[in-house]
């Protein structure tokens, strides 16, 4: 399903302001790692937002980091509507992203192959 313009300014916002607000705003000591927001879907509805992290660190941190911002997801939400001029703030969906993981494997892989 194609995703129209506005839907990928509107991902590319979110993205870079939940980035900035995980890093100034949330003090949650489950969010102390590494965190990245590596991307956001957002339904053509506005209505809710998937946003995939990537978390530095150990399988158990990254299901920490998860479950602080699950319970962080109606401030994150709270601020973004403050923060942005749309019609509607979407339900934020936290879910896990490996790729950057798998993406650091496979390099790793291919260096041992030269």
């Amino acid at each position: 399903m194609a995703v129209s313009r506005r839907t990928e300014r509107v991902n590319e916002l979110l993205r870079e302001r939940l980035g900035t607000l995980l890093q100034r705003q949330v003090k949650d000591p489950r969010l102390s790692g590494m965190i990245t927001v590596t991307g956001v879907d957002t339904s053509p509805d506005l209505r809710q937002a998937k946003v995939y992290i990537s978390v530095l660190g150990l399988e158990d941190e990254k299901e920490k980091a998860l479950e602080g911002l699950r319970s962080a997801a109606r401030f994150l939400r709270h601020s973004l509507a403050a923060d942005l001029s749309l019609r509607r703030t979407p339900e934020l969906i936290f879910l896990s992203d490996s790729s950057l993981e798998i993406g650091d494997r496979v390099l790793g892989l291919l260096r041992r192959v030269r």
